[in-house]
């Protein structure tokens, strides 16, 4: 088991894996294998926060962010599948952040319905999503950008601007670029990736 760290920042994250002996050593894995990293990610407060992975290849080149999600609710602990392509010595870590549109949604979605603070929730929102929108590339601002003059549409009805903001499209521009507050970073793990066959060799085993 890992030692229940967490780099100094506004998330703690805790207690990543996979680990060997405290990060001592790099855990193991094949070319083409795919694994689980995991960790206990948590904030004070009610707000909304996000996790993911970020994978570096041998050459130090990192990949996309992968999104980390929760299989028990409540558990605070979250996982994400990686796959490693080559031989080599990868590097991960786990960033965490506020999700300030989670947060938005979540409260949207208990207000409207209830006549609350109608035009406030939407004006909110769309401030969000034009904050998110100014570093995206030119389709998705598009889209956000469009979103947000929706949303302070006061002639469309609210429940459709509701709709609006988590049509799939929306929702799958911000899984790719989440709009992130305090973003903190764990330390980076390391995996030794070796052809398949040293599965087999004695001096893996």
């Amino acid at each position: 088991m890992g030692r229940l760290r967490a780099v100094i920042g506004r998330i703690p994250i805790l207690d990543v894996q996979p680990v060997v002996e405290c990060g001592r050593w790099p855990a193991k894995a094949v070319v083409g294998e795919t694994f689980e990293v995991s960790a206990t990610v948590f904030r004070e407060g009610h707000e909304m926060l996000g996790a993911g992975v970020v994978l570096r290849d041998p050459a130090g080149v990192p990949g996309p962010l992968i999104r980390m999600h929760e299989p028990v609710p409540g558990t605070d602990r979250l996982v994400a599948e990686v796959t490693v392509t080559a031989e080599g010595l990868w590097h991960y870590h786990v960033e965490a952040w506020g999700d300030p549109i989670a947060h938005w949604r979540h409260d949207a979605g208990i207000k409207v319905p209830r006549g609350q603070d109608v035009e406030l929730m939407f004006a909110e929102g769309a401030l969000l999503f034009d904050r998110a929108a100014k570093r995206l590339p030119r389709a998705e601002r598009a889209a956000l950008t469009a979103l947000a003059d929706r949303l302070r549409d006061a002639a469309i009805p609210p429940w459709d601007r509701l709709a609006a903001a988590g049509d799939p499209e929306i929702v799958a521009i911000l899984d790719a670029y989440p709009l992130r507050d305090l973003v903190t970073r764990s330390e980076r793990r390391q995996v030794i990736v070796h052809r398949e066959r040293a599965l087999y060799a004695a001096w893996y085993e």
